[in-house]
């Protein structure tokens, strides 16, 4: 399948109207300067509760994602790409690690360890590389480095550790005393909408974009360079600068899907930032309206990022990721937010670019079914700086996918969440990116989607006897899975009911 770029940077940024918004750029008419380096940079951009849907490289239409795209058009788009805990924190950990929920032991919504045996920059630093890391870390404590150089962080307002102020909010006091970051009023959670209240030069998602556009001009070391930029949107607040809003129509914007077997989850309390609800096809398309205009708001920082490096003569030397952690339900099956394993809250967005020089199976521009997670950045990097892959780790380099045209690659990937919002979402799954099993914990319930067929979840299998042997091969998957964690998860060959949750599982750094 080949990815088209519907619109190219030029159009888009003469729609936008990047003038407006008061950009400058020191070095826009500067000589590209070449970084000599042996060894590829490696640059993992990310977003933070992006929806897999939510791009024009994934076949949405609506949406304006013109750079994000072009990451994929000179690489590829890997299409069946899961978050294993769709939750900030232990999905960063997976990141961070390359290790599934059970082995680096954040089975839910929690803090990162202090420490980790594999960790991802800290692998890097030794390997040679410049590492720096600019946005939404979400670690803790907060400026833990866990091998970067350095960091410079946007915390979206959280005050986790004791003294701490985000870089973000420092800067925010030196460009606007005495205004207030939170102006526009919509909390981390809710799912209202509404139009940035201040000049869009503060704006979060404009710092961290320009802060890796500086750090990118001022890089002069013959050394590789491992740069993270992490932005701290689309997720809640839905807040962007009018001119990305006005962009598009609420009309245009798709509705909910909703099926049969999701009414039970409609009548709940309405309340702003509910986990739960039908709130009405206008409210969810309001909320989608400004969830892409933050998006189309982040792409074109993403473009400036590239462009930042190709005049840098550092882009063709690059290997270049972009994911999220999780994704949005956004309203889909009566669900907000995230911590689910439907399809708006798990499926995510990968794309990656490799270095010029590298040999490769795989033309640019394609899309690759194989189901990926992020444990498999870690490895991958190490395999690009041709360093020794340790064993231990669950991810595997995505370098092998593109390498090769019949690679060897994992069946399915598994994914989990511990207790959130409510009793019964405690649950684990698996997907091949066609068919997908989950298993409720506290209840034993099991449903079954054929998202091949029926990417809106809107038919569940579980019930169906015409499925009843797709059913027993998923969930002999699943003991097979969990029978590692003893008999509370599986005993006799059969899966367990579990009347309490687990936060932190064995594997989980305590620092003892």
């Amino acid at each position: 399948m080949k990815i088209s770029n519907k619109i190219n940077r030029r159009e888009f940024l003469k729609t936008s109207a990047v003038a407006s918004a008061g950009l400058t750029f020191r070095s826009a008419a500067a000589r590209p300067v070449s970084i000599r380096s042996e060894k590829p940079h490696i640059i993992y951009i990310m977003t933070d509760q992006h929806r897999s849907d939510c791009l024009g490289c994934m076949g949405n239409k609506i949406i304006k994602t013109p750079n994000i795209d072009s990451i994929a058009k000179d690489g590829v788009c890997f299409t069946s790409a899961y978050t294993a805990a769709p939750s900030c924190t232990p999905a960063r950990s997976g990141l961070l690690t390359g290790l599934s929920p059970w082995h680096h032991g954040m089975l839910g919504y929690g803090r990162v360890a202090e420490k980790y045996k594999f960790e991802l920059p800290r692998m890097l630093h030794k390997a040679g590389y410049f590492t720096f890391g600019i946005g939404k870390m979400h670690w803790f404590p907060q400026k833990n480095l866990h091998g970067f150089h350095g960091t410079l962080v946007d915390e979206s307002g959280r005050t986790e550790t004791p003294w701490f102020v985000s870089d973000y909010h420092d800067w925010f006091k030196l460009n606007a005393p005495g205004l207030d970051p939170n102006a526009t009023g919509i909390g981390w959670n809710e799912h209202r909408a509404g139009v940035y209240a201040l000049d869009e030069r503060l704006h979060p998602t404009r710092w961290t974009g320009q802060t890796a556009v500086e750090l990118i001009e001022n890089y002069n070391l013959n050394k590789p360079l491992l740069l993270k930029v992490s932005f701290a949107r689309p997720h809640s607040p839905y807040d962007p600068p009018r001119r990305f809003l006005e962009m598009y129509g609420e009309d245009e914007m798709p509705a909910p899907s909703v099926g049969k077997w999701a009414k039970r989850f409609a009548d709940f309390p309405m309340t702003k930032n509910a986990a739960f609800g039908d709130f009405g096809v206008a409210h969810a398309k309001k909320a989608r309206r400004a969830y892409y205009a933050n998006i189309t708001f982040i792409d074109e920082q993403i473009g400036f990022i590239l462009d930042a490096l190709k005049r840098k003569g550092m882009y063709d030397n690059a290997l270049i990721m972009f994911t999220t952690d999780h994704g949005d339900m956004l309203g889909d099956q009566n669900h907000w937010r995230k911590t689910y394993a439907y399809e708006g809250s798990a499926h995510i967005p990968m794309l990656m670019k490799w270095p010029k020089t590298m040999k490769t199976k795989t033309e640019q521009g394609s899309s690759l079914p194989h189901p990926v997670e992020l444990r498999d950045f870690l490895p991958t990097f190490l395999d690009a700086a041709d360093e020794k892959i340790p064993e231990g780790l669950d991810g595997k380099s995505l370098l092998t996918l593109v390498r090769h045209q019949k690679p060897a690659w994992r069946e399915f990937i598994n994914m989990e969440h511990s207790t959130c919002y409510s009793k019964e979402n405690y649950w684990c799954a698996l997907t091949d990116g066609k068919f997908k099993y989950i298993y409720f914990f506290p209840t034993g319930e099991e449903q079954l989607f054929n998202i091949e067929k029926d990417r809106g979840e809107l038919q569940e299998l579980a019930s169906d006897p015409a499925h009843a042997g797709t059913l027993k091969l998923w969930r002999r998957r699943m003991v097979d899975h969990l029978a590692e964690r003893g008999e509370a998860f599986v005993k006799d060959g059969k899966l367990q009911i579990r009347k309490e949750t687990m936060l932190y599982g064995p594997n989980y750094p305590r620092g003892e």
